[in-house]
């Protein structure tokens, strides 16, 4: 294996004749005897292409007379051009600027930036080839050492060792599947290096996942670092472990928790566990069915006291007082909250805030996201802790799930802590929450994991990562618009397309002039934050109540919108239903991340490129052009048709969407989805109750028909939208109320569409008839 690549950015073409390309073959032979790779670049565009796709470089040689390349001259020259770009890319890559040996060019002539950004000068034929070639080697392997973050460099160095092992796990660096025959298969698909580093908590120079020693507590304190926190513990069973460790710290036994509605499941978990009782704050929604934020309004101390003395359940509480909140940030749909403004607001209210982050870890490292992040709340933000003034800083968590949007392996996660003086976190009595959820047994592959994608963040290469992915989500956000707008313009064809959730206009702060979305420069759209906050009463996001700058839309997350309903909850007379949208797609081998009516979410993580994003756009081109000919399903779909010939035979693609169309856009439909995420369920028992009964036998499965006045024990979301309907405790409602009418309007959609059943996590669906079965406390009446 080679010990690096380095970059050799030279005006001379090492292939080409006189002394001074000579010398430079020789320098580059000395470099590869000492195991290095080289990467040749005769011009300042060369040299970028490289930066972008070699991510193993260990070292650059870069000429300052280096010629820019066939697009033009870059500002200060060609090889000024390409020091910018390694320190927008790279940290701390050791970098040796060629000076020209026949020129009485010297260093005072050179921008004063220059000598912080390099770590030597060469002038190629005053010193010897094997001189040069060593001052570069030596760098090289010392960034290369030096790269590793603490966990993973202690793992390498173990595994390095070739010792013996007399500890679990039972496979012994996989030499137990060496004795089987499907052992063996299993062994050669992943390699030995995994089973060589999956090892035993008994190792103790890799230090302790509890105790937070060693390399691994050295790696988390890195973490820290990087990601702005007092304190930052490694989690191994994801952001639900996560969310459940901070829930079960924060609040216990019949204590008040404030709880964002849009919540994942695992918050749920957390207050069955601590035995809280939730007092639920309702998001906005828009007439795609879209979970906004929290109002403004809903977070002022005054309604949030409000709240709490309506709701029964805090009748039991041990104070009127909550203990812990907890929000959304970003949502699944990529709204992001002012933090810091958030956290002033729930200030009053509740002295421990919960981010749960999931889907947000990226945030810190990019400017779009500037005090969009938990821990961008600090002492600064809240002047007011030091001179007495106001109820001060609410200590403040964040949950990332790290495997999302980051480089680590699935199941990995983060929790970060940002204690405040009125609710201190002693580690030692949060470190019980923690080995109370954590394991024993540790995948240390997956510690090493997390390390790395801390290391991945770290200086201006974190910003370059995640700037790629911003930049590459609003290339394809402009290409949707500019080709509905092609396909209008061109009259050839029926004049639709798909859209994307997203502003119409936006104002450049430098010039105050507004243009439209797709004609706005790229640079603006990746790095204004203003670009993507959604303006009060703006009619493209739909939601009513918020305020100036209050929120932001995540550009990395991209919601395709279908014809059919607006954003305000318009409808029309015909549509394209989402669902048969990705339906197709999946047939194409592209899976989405969300589907619901009329919108598709996909995710620009670091991992897109334009490759992968024009396989989607080609695809929704077909798709248009299949429903533009209204082609026969069983070309479309035909495993559909081949699952269900009864139903779909002789259908076809427009048919389908047009009957679909109907179905969603029924008056009494839509009115039964607003209302039942809008009105929410009468709370009769805390959650610990439910669950309680639902051990020990106390519950029963009834069908909806027989389940109104019902108090229920589990919890019910239904994706699309993926927001919980129906929590543990809470009443079924009438007959005719919201609640009820929705699950049964969802229950005849999937009879009237065999093959596009509603995602209905808490619901169990009778196989013989399709009735609808949702779990509820015994004999007990709402």
């Amino acid at each position: 294996m080679a010990n690096g690549t380095v970059l050799l950015a030279l005006r001379e073409n090492p292939l080409g004749g006189g002394v001074s390309a000579e010398q430079l073959r020789r320098i580059g032979k000395e470099l590869e005897n000492q195991g290095l790779e080289l990467r040749w670049a005769a011009n300042a565009r060369d040299a970028r292409a490289t930066l972008r796709t070699e991510a193993g470089l260990a070292a650059a040689v870069v000429a300052w007379d280096l010629p820019p390349g066939p697009s033009g001259s870059p500002e200060e020259g060609g090889g000024g051009d390409v020091l910018r770009h390694i320190g927008r890319r790279f940290k701390d890559l050791p970098v040796f600027l060629v000076m020209a040996d026949d020129s009485d060019q010297d260093l005072e002539r050179l921008p004063l930036w220059v000598s912080e950004t390099v770590v030597g000068y060469i002038w190629p034929l005053e010193d010897t080839p094997s001189f040069i070639a060593g001052r570069v080697g030596t760098a090289a392997r010392n960034y290369h050492k030096d790269v590793l973050p603490p966990f993973f460099k202690a793992l390498r160095r173990f595994d390095d060792a070739h010792e013996y092992s007399w500890h679990t796990p039972a496979h012994s660096g996989g030499v137990a599947f060496l004795k089987s025959p499907a052992g063996r298969a299993f062994f050669d698909y992943y390699g030995e290096r995994l089973f060589r580093t999956d090892l035993s908590i008994s190792v103790g120079e890799l230090g302790s996942l509890f105790e937070h020693s060693g390399p691994i507590g050295e790696a988390e304190r890195n973490a820290a670092r990087v990601f702005g926190a007092d304190r930052t513990y490694f989690v191994l069973h994801g952001d639900s472990t996560a969310d459940r460790m901070v829930g079960h710290y924060s609040v216990t036994t019949d204590e008040i928790a404030l709880v964002d509605r849009n919540c994942h499941k695992s918050i749920l978990h957390g207050l069955v566990i601590s035995g809280a009782r939730p007092v639920y704050l309702v998001p906005t929604r828009n007439g795609y069915g879209l979970a906004g934020p929290l109002p403004p309004a809903e977070t002022t101390a005054e309604n949030v006291a409000a709240r709490i003395a309506a709701n029964p359940l805090t009748a039991g509480a041990v104070s009127r007082d909550a203990q812990y909140a907890v929000l959304t940030n970003s949502t699944y749909d990529g709204l992001c909250y002012d933090t810091v403004a958030a956290a002033r607001a729930f200030a009053p209210s509740t002295p421990r805030l919960h981010f749960d982050e999931a889907w947000f870890a990226y945030a810190r490292f990019h400017p779009l996201y500037a005090g969009r992040y938990g821990m961008a709340v600090g002492q600064d933000t809240f002047p007011d802790e030091t001179d007495g003034r106001g109820p001060g800083r609410p200590t403040v968590f964040a949950t990332h799930s790290t495997h999302k949007l980051l480089a680590a392996l699935s199941q990995c996660a983060m929790v970060h802590v940002k204690a405040a003086p009125r609710a201190p976190v002693e580690h030692e009595r949060f470190n019980e929450a923690f080995m109370m959820h954590g394991t024993t047994s540790p995948l240390y592959p997956a510690i090493a994991s997390l390390d790395v994608a801390t290391a991945m963040m770290d200086g201006s290469q974190g910003q370059w990562l995640i700037d790629e992915a911003v930049t590459e989500a609003v290339r394809f956000r402009q290409a949707v618009v500019r080709t509905g707008r092609r396909i209008a313009a061109a009259g050839d064809r029926p004049a639709w397309f798909f859209g994307v959730w997203q502003p119409d206009t936006v104002i450049d702060p430098a010039t105050g002039e507004r243009t439209a979305f797709e004609d706005a420069p790229p640079a603006l759209l990746s790095r204004e934050p203003r670009c993507w906050q959604l303006e009060p009463g703006a009619a493209w996001h739909g939601f009513p109540g918020l305020t100036d700058g209050y929120c932001l839309l995540d550009p990395v997350k991209v919601t395709l919108t279908c014809p059919g309903v607006t954003a305000s909850g318009e409808t029309a007379e015909w549509g394209v239903p989402a669902r048969i949208l990705t339906a197709y797609l999946a047939a194409r081998g592209i899976v989405v991340e969300k589907t619901d009516s009329y919108t598709a979410l996909v995710l620009f993580s670091m991992g897109i490129t334009k490759g992968k994003w024009g396989t989607l756009m080609d695809a929704l081109m077909d798709f248009k052009a299949l429903y533009d000919e209204d082609a026969p399903l069983d070309r479309v779909l035909p495993e559909l048709v081949e699952q269900f010939p009864r139903r779909y035979a002789r259908t076809t693609l427009g048919a389908l969407c047009r009957q679909m169309h109907r179905h969603l856009t029924d008056g009494a439909f839509i009115d039964a989805l607003d209302t039942a995420f809008r009105e929410l369920p009468e709370p009769v028992a805390p959650p610990r109750h439910c669950y309680q009964q639902l051990i020990r036998g106390g519950t029963e499965r009834v069908r909806l028909r027989k389940a109104a006045g019902r108090v229920a024990a589990a919890m019910v979301t239904v994706t699309p939208p993926g927001i919980p309907v129906l929590m543990p405790g809470e009443s079924t409602g009438t007959d005719d109320g919201p609640l009820l009418r929705y699950l049964r309007a969802l229950e005849a959609f999937d009879r009237a569409f065999p093959g596009f059943r509603s995602e209905a996590h808490g619901v169990t669906v009778d196989p013989d008839n399709g009735d609808y079965l949702i779990e509820c406390v015994r004999g007990q009446d709402a």
